[in-house]
């Protein structure tokens, strides 16, 4: 196909898109897709690549998904027209599903009998049943603990409503019609695809709308092999921890990026294994967008004129080895996968920096919590439970850029929801939200701020949890210079007699009047701070968001009383400053585990734990990066065969 008819097929394409997500959105019962904006919707081929993603509204983290496992073992020789397939279970969809909240529906869409397309929609259900509300803690261990586990089954078959499967789904789930109305705004958006892409084909031709679909394809294949052909040959290593919710327990995501010319190999050998918490996720034998969030970001950054389908994953092969934290095996919980996930995003983006010259982008706040409270529901009786915000951070420095104040990049598409809102849906009252001040990185390109937000229970009891808080005790990284980010923390009833650090939340239960102070990390500065324009750091510092110590003790300004700036004394300071050695620049904490533990010897120990039985291997590692910890021995990889045969005798007594 010519470049201009696949320009205007690709164009074509993303106006159904859009106007489908569009109708989910506007059309959604739940508060958590509605305003928040998790879901979205997508066209792929009848091969289950996705050509045709949406921009506008709904999230960007599944650009490039490969729809096919949503039919699990259901042929594509058995559907028929106005078939529709529901499933939430990441096993048996091999990973298109990557935690059970996430509820997915597959329509085959059909064009004189032959299947030309599906139409894939999902939504973050804000309960499926199990064992909390909302179906999410950190500490479950099992899938079963999660709610209702549903394979890839027909909930429409040429039409007709399959009552017993939504019965099914409907029954266990504690909001049970708003959870239906979500389904049926995805269902609109599916119905929609399939009108607009039969209309194409009677403005085209068939055959023309399916040549449209790989020349699309082929378009943005072409154009990520051209940002990746710009990355220097070689292979680059990157390692980050997850902070699990046992004392002691930092959880290794590793990975070796290779460029070979315009082909990428990312291989997660030497991650972790999965573990006894909630962090797992499924990503199957495919290469999963995921996992290459940062990646897809990069590309698009370079090429924002590309297609947003899967062909920018073409060039792009993974290895994620089956039973780690990644690319867990059954029964493993993963309702809080998202924590793991935003961690293979810095790893992901800590490899691109390591290979590109000038460096790309600090780390983010590396948090993507998500609040979810249960109370009563003073409007219609009974238990409500309703998200009430996803609170992430400040945005980690780029080149030639700040972050952004209170948002991450990664998880950007997430809106606010509106205080107003919160307090009219839920028992809870918005005491504070706002900027925390002196939390930025300093860099040349400083981070964006943290957020504070404190909420208060009006009523007699009420239970919170809160999913995808992390970096509690690792800062988020800084690069070429640029100073660590700050790190989250949660303070229950702050400034009373009762105040208490609260660590990570796994479900908090709340008297009337109490009080949680959340407080969001803020990622890391890139470039050193004394090379940042010293009117840049007055600006803040007027804006409140910089003390005038800080500005002088972190990029060497110094400011008058008057709001001035002394233009002598700042160039003196800075010239007594320190720059920082090494292209990453991590907090104190975590390069005293890197003493003990350095990359390539932490990254051997995971996969020497994966010669033992499946379910000892989290706690062998755990062990064993403890013992030598508190021994304050280094390891090394001759060690580590005899550490785990010994930590797994332990075990066994």
């Amino acid at each position: 196909m010519d470049p201009v008819q696949t320009a205007i097929m690709a164009n074509r394409f993303n106006a159904i898109v859009e106007e489908a997500s569009s109708t989910l959105q506007r059309t959604a019962h739940t508060t958590f897709v509605k305003l928040v904006q998790d879901f979205q919707c997508a066209l792929a081929n009848a091969e289950g690549e996705a050509f045709a993603y949406p921009v506008n509204t709904g999230v960007s983290a599944f650009i490039g998904l490969s729809v096919k496992g949503g039919l699990g073992d259901i042929p594509l020789s058995s559907l028929k027209p106005g078939d529709c397939i529901i499933t939430n279970d990441p096993y048996s969809s091999d990973g298109m599903v990557t935690h059970m909240m996430d509820v997915s529906l597959v329509r085959p869409i059909f064009r004189d009998g032959q299947l030309i397309a599906l139409a894939w929609a999902f939504v973050h259900a804000s309960d499926i049943g199990g064992a909390v509300p909302g179906s999410i803690a950190p500490t479950l261990t099992e899938t079963f603990q999660e709610g209702l586990r549903l394979r890839p089954v027909l909930l429409y078959r040429e039409g007709v409503l399959n009552e017993a499967v939504r019965n099914i789904l409907l029954d266990n789930s504690r909001i049970s019609s708003e959870l239906w109305g979500d389904i049926q705004a995805m269902l609109s958006a599916l119905k929609s695809m399939d009108v607009r892409l039969g209309q194409l084909c009677d403005r085209y031709s068939t055959q023309e709308v399916i040549d449209g679909m790989g020349a699309t394809l082929a378009l943005s294949e072409a154009r990520a092999r051209e940002v990746i052909a710009e990355i220097p040959d070689g292979t680059y290593e990157f390692a980050d921890y997850i902070e699990g919710m046992k004392a002691g327990e930092f959880i290794n995501i590793y990975a070796r990026m290779t460029v070979c010319g315009s082909d990428l190999l990312f291989d997660f050998t030497g991650t972790d294994p999965q573990v006894l918490a909630a962090f797992n996720y499924v990503t199957g034998s495919t290469t999963h967008p995921y996992t290459l969030q940062s990646l897809i970001y990069y590309i698009l950054t370079k090429a924002p004129d590309a297609p947003r389908n899967r062909g920018l994953l073409r060039p792009v092969k993974i290895i994620a080895p089956r039973g780690t934290i990644i690319n867990a095996n059954f029964p493993a919980a993963g309702g809080s996968r998202v924590t793991a996930s935003t961690r293979v995003y810095d790893v992901v983006l800590g490899c691109l920096n390591a290979a590109i010259p000038e460096g790309l982008a600090a780390a983010g706040p590396g948090m993507s919590g998500i609040i979810v409270v249960t109370g009563r529901d003073r409007l219609h009786g009974g238990k409500r439970v309703s998200v009430i915000n996803p609170i992430c951070g400040g945005g980690g420095g780029k080149i030639g850029h700040d972050g952004i104040d209170g948002v991450d990049n990664r998880s950007g598409s997430l809106l606010t929801v509106p205080a107003e809102t919160i307090e009219v849906e839920t028992v809870m009252r918005v005491r504070r939200y706002g900027l925390v001040a002196d939390s930025q990185a300093p860099g040349r390109w400083r981070s964006g701020a943290s957020v504070v937000l404190d909420l208060e229970n009006t009523d007699v009891e009420a239970v919170m949890t809160v999913r995808g808080m992390d970096r509690l005790k690792f800062t988020p990284w800084g690069i070429m210079g640029g100073a660590p980010g700050s790190l989250a923390r949660v303070i229950v009833n702050p400034g009373t007699k009762d105040e208490r650090d609260n660590g990570k939340i796994d479900v908090l239960h709340f008297k009337r009047g109490d009080i949680v102070r959340l407080i969001t990390p803020a990622g890391g500065g890139f470039g050193s701070p004394s090379e940042r324009d010293a009117e840049l750091v007055l600006s803040d510092v007027k804006r409140g968001l910089v003390s005038i110590e800080k500005a002088r003790t972190a990029y060497g300004v110094v400011i008058r009383e008057d709001l001035s700036l002394n233009h002598s004394e700042t160039e003196k300071t800075r010239s007594a400053m320190k720059t920082r050695e090494g292209r990453f620049s991590h907090c104190e904490t975590r390069e005293t585990l890197d003493a003990i533990w350095p990359t390539e010897v932490r990254a051997a120990l995971a996969v020497g734990a994966f010669e033992y039985d499946g379910s000892l291997r989290a706690a062998l590692v755990r062990n064993t990066v403890s013992r030598f910890v508190e021994d304050r021995k280094v390891a090394t990889i001759d060690a580590i065969p005899a550490a785990l045969a010994e930590e797994d005798r332990r075990l066994q007594q």
